[in-house]
C-alpha cells in the first residue's frame, strides 16, 4: 500500500481524522508564512496523540539553527521535512542539531529537475517530488500546484519518495498509478479553504490512496 503524509494539521479533529484512516506520516507546517502555520508549542502538544501512530513531520523553510532547535526540543519531531533552498550540508547541520531524520523537496517541473535527486540521496532518509509553485507565489508549496506524473514513470531512486502537488481524493489514484509513488503527500487538496482542513476529505483521500 502506498504510504500517506497529511500535512499541514492544525486540529485535533482533523489530525485524529487522518490517524483514523491509516496515514503513516501527519506534518506539522511551522512556517509563519503559511496558512498552516503552527508554533512549535501548539503542534507538540497537538501531536502528542500521533505518537506511536504515525510519524510526526516538522515541515520547515530555510528555517535556522534557533528554530530547529526550538522544533526539536519541543515538539519532538520523527523527521524534518526542508522545504526551501536548503543544501545538502544543511541537511547534515539539521540532522545534529535536531536529531531527527531528513526529508527534502525538490520542486519538479521538467525531466531535468529531477538531476538534484541524485546529489540530494546520501543526506536524506526521503524525497519528496512536489511541484514547482506558479510564478509569482510566495510561498514554496501548498498552493495545490501540480506536475506531468509520468515524468516519475520507470525512474528508481535509492530513497523512499514522495510524490506532491495539487493532489485530491479524485486524482490520487491516477497518481499513484502513473508514477508509481511508494509515497503521497497532501495538503490544500484536502482543505475547503486556505488552511482549513477537512475530515470528510482527509477521510477520502486516504481511501482513495488504499485502493489505487
Amino acid at each position: 500500500m502506498t504510504s500517506v503524509k497529511i500535512c499541514g494539521l492544525t486540529t485535533a479533529e482533523t489530525l485524529d481524522a487522518a490517524l483514523a484512516g491509516g496515514a503513516a506520516f501527519v506534518g506539522a507546517v511551522v512556517y509563519p508564512r503559511s496558512p498552516r502555520h503552527i508554533d512549535p508549542l501548539h503542534a507538540a502538544t497537538l501531536f502528542e496523540r500521533a505518537r506511536g501512530r504515525a510519524k510526526v513531520v516538522a515541515v520547515t523553510v530555510d528555517a535556522d539553527d534557533a528554530l530547529l532547535t526550538e522544533i526539536a526540543l519541543i515538539l519532538k519531531p520523527d523527521l524534518i521535512q526542508l522545504h526551501g533552498s536548503e543544501t545538502p550540508a544543511r541537511a547534515e547541520r539539521v540532522r545534529t542539531l535536531t536529531a531527527a531524520g531528513v526529508i527534502k523537496a525538490l520542486p519538479i517541473r521538467v525531466h531535468e529537475d529531477f538531476a538534484e535527486a541524485e546529489a540530494w540521496e546520501p543526506f536524506v532518509e526521503h524525497l519528496m517530488f512536489d511541484a514547482k509553485p506558479p510564478e509569482g507565489s510566495d510561498l514554496p508549496g501548498g498552493v495545490g500546484a501540480r506536475f506531468d506524473w509520468t515524468l516519475l514513470a520507470d525512474r528508481a531512486f535509492r530513497r523512499p519518495w514522495f510524490v506532491a502537488g495539487g493532489l485530491t481524493p479524485a486524482n490520487v489514484g491516477e497518481a499513484i498509478t502513473i508514477s508509481g509513488a511508494p509515497a503521497v503527500d497532501v495538503s490544500s487538496g484536502v482543505e475547503t479553504s486556505p488552511g482549513v482542513k477537512d475530515p470528510h476529505l482527509i477521510a477520502a483521500f486516504l481511501e482513495a490512496a488504499r485502493s489505487a
